[in-house]
């Protein structure tokens, strides 16, 4: 069977067109919009008018791509910023009446478990997952989660609350999500730390994407990329002291990126440090791929290699 799932992130509104035959899944296609949908959250945690518009309009957009693929199911969840505001129920209701989907609102926990899924290969692996509004740290063997966490610090959420004007700016950032980090490892004394890691996520494409010196658009070989903490350190102390206009001209970043992806990088940076990470593999494969793979997978494939 043919099926779709459309999530709605801090950032961006993606799509995965996937086929589903037993225990296996072909990926058809992807789409993604820019929507920033985290700005829109006000000082009362409301979702203005114009941001859950602009989400809308592009779950719209895929939702009627893929019916028109002949997409025999099609999913809708969101994350992080819907997950934060106070006004869910109203977004819900507007993506119900202009796109007849119904909404499902991942906790952290559950996103943080569909990333992992989506991520990872088989193996006792930890996945790291930086989004636009929340950062997922995840640890597990296949299908199964050992200990999976969200943490309050996105690309565009840290970008909202301190700027970055150039490499001196850096240790402020990175020290703001080792806080938060760690406040989330205290609460898991006991968990054994892998070897083995995988990032995904704009943040890890963008940097792949530059290390290669390949255009952003290029995703397929982006994957299995390995990111050593050297080279992510000298790129985030580069793009910190580039103007945003110039980064918008380099090839690997994409442009709607450019005034967050050095926090994205800091966050990257702090994960790394505090988990003891000389490298990172990315993966192009995240909380979509788990979606599915957790719903149409049978339980034979779950207690497997992911």
């Amino acid at each position: 069977m043919k099926v779709a799932v459309i999530g709605i992130g801090s950032n961006s509104v993606r799509m995965l067109i996937a086929q589903i035959e037993g225990n296996e899944m072909r990926r058809i296609r992807r789409d993604r919009e820019g929507t920033r949908l985290f700005a829109g959250l006000d000082e009362n945690r409301r979702l203005n008018a114009d941001a859950m518009a602009s989400s809308c309009a592009a779950v719209r957009r895929m939702a009627d791509s893929a019916r028109a693929e002949g997409c025999d199911a099609l999913h809708l969840f969101a994350t992080s910023a819907t997950r934060d505001a106070a006004n869910q129920a109203d977004f819900a209701a507007m993506l119900l009446r202009e796109t007849g989907l119904t909404l499902e609102i991942c906790s952290g926990e559950t996103e943080a478990a569909l990333s992992f899924f989506g991520a990872t290969p088989g193996g006792y692996s930890g996945v790291i997952d930086i989004g636009g509004g929340s950062t997922e740290i995840i640890v597990g063997r296949g299908m199964t989660v050992h200990c999976g966490f969200s943490c309050q610090m996105g690309a565009v959420r840290l970008s909202g609350l301190i700027p970055i004007r150039d490499h001196g700016d850096l240790p402020a950032v990175q020290q703001i999500a080792a806080d938060i980090l760690e406040d989330e490892l205290r609460l898991h004394p006991t968990l054994t730390l892998p070897i083995l890691w995988r990032g995904t996520g704009g943040t890890f494409t963008t940097l792949a994407a530059m290390m290669k010196g390949i255009r952003w658009t290029d995703r397929t070989y982006m994957h299995g990329t390995v990111l050593t903490q050297d080279f992510i350190q000298r790129i985030a102390r580069d793009l910190a002291d580039m103007p945003i206009e110039e980064r918008r001209q380099l090839p690997g970043l994409q442009p709607n990126r450019a005034d967050i992806i050095v926090h994205g990088i800091c966050i990257l940076i702090a994960c790394m440090e505090r988990l003891g990470l000389d490298s990172i593999t990315v993966s192009e494969y995240g909380n979509l791929d788990g979606y599915l793979k957790y719903h149409y997978l049978n339980d034979a494939q779950k207690g497997q290699s992911a």
